[in-house]
């Protein structure tokens, strides 16, 4: 879309709507481009981009951790879905955590079997995995 936008404008000349509408995209994939999630010092740290935009729990929280996969409609980004907070930025793959409040979390990943055994793992393991 970026480029869409970049190209057009070189045809058409400078155009303030076409020039804002670059800007945000560029924004939008700065902070939505990727999801990245790590397991470090007893925390699950999920991020959307550039890391503005981040949630962490606590793995000693964590109840359990499973493979779900999404229904197509319930989209990407952060949204809340009739099985709590989903955080995605593509696909439909995912892993469910369920957090000794109650509460229901789940994280899109390209690999959510990897991602569950490792949450599971390194719940087992303690604060220094």
């Amino acid at each position: 879309m970026i480029a869409f936008l970049v190209i057009l404008s070189l045809k058409t000349g400078w155009d303030p709507f076409i020039a804002g509408m670059v800007l945000v995209f560029v924004v939008f994939v700065l902070l939505f481009g990727a999801l990245t999630t790590e397991i470090r010092a007893g925390v699950l740290e999920i991020w959307f981009g550039i890391g503005l935009i981040r949630k962490r729990f606590a793995l000693r929280e964590i109840e359990d951790a499973a493979p779900v996969k999404n229904h197509w409609f319930y989209g990407w980004g952060i949204r809340l879905t009739p099985h709590g907070w989903l955080y995605n930025v593509s696909g439909l793959g995912a892993v469910e955590i369920v957090l000794s409040s109650g509460k229901h979390y789940r994280i899109g990943t390209d690999c959510p079997e990897e991602l569950a055994q490792a949450i599971q793992q390194s719940r087992r393991s303690g604060p220094s995995a």
